[in-house]
């Protein structure tokens, strides 16, 4: 499989462009697809960043063209990695990384970093919407899991469903969300 960096950089511009269109934007997350899910762990090629979400576009940008130069192809969809809320802490605080689930035999080199998601249970939904309202359904997943006495216990990850998001109409993108989770003491 062969990187595409122009399909990449595309992606870069919807991701961080994806405007809603004249029709009222739809959050499709409803409770009953919050579900709690055992997953496998992984290895993934990423691109560590501190600063603001609005870098997005030019650390994706590094991250292909990096990838490409060191010929690391994906071996499943782009990832999103946060490890802090916008809520929380100043924008040029803020971490995470991007990157793509990679095979054993992969070697990233500098400043790539291959790491292994060790997470295993996580409170799952997929998102159908823009990119840029996904932190409501994180809301409404953190919410759900007060309510079912669960607690964050990781980094939340985003993976990005779409092949191709500029053939996809915003209201229409999918993310699958996870939020690492352990039953609360309270």
């Amino acid at each position: 499989m062969k990187l595409n960096l122009s399909l990449a950089l595309l992606f870069v511009c919807v991701f961080l462009g994806s405007q809603a269109t004249g029709q009222q934007d739809k959050m499709l997350l409803k409770d009953e697809n919050i579900t709690v899910q055992e997953v496998e762990p992984f290895l993934y090629c990423c691109l560590p960043h501190k600063g603001p979400m609005t870098d997005m576009q030019d650390v994706i940008g590094q991250l292909m063209s990096t990838m490409h130069g060191q010929n690391i192809y994906p071996a499943g969809p782009m990832l999103g990695i946060y490890y802090d809320s916008p809520d929380k802490v100043k924008a040029e605080d803020l971490k995470w990384e991007v990157g793509f689930p990679i095979t054993v035999q992969v070697l990233p080199q500098a400043p790539l970093m291959k790491k292994q998601w060790i997470f295993k249970t996580v409170v799952s939904a997929v998102y159908v919407g823009p990119y840029e309202k996904g932190g409501e359904a994180i809301e409404k997943m953190l919410k759900w899991m007060e309510h079912a006495k669960f607690v964050p216990a990781g980094p939340i990850l985003e993976k990005y469903l779409d092949m191709d998001p500029s053939q996809v109409k915003p209201e229409e993108l999918k993310t699958e969300i996870w939020i690492p989770c352990q039953k609360s003491e309270k």
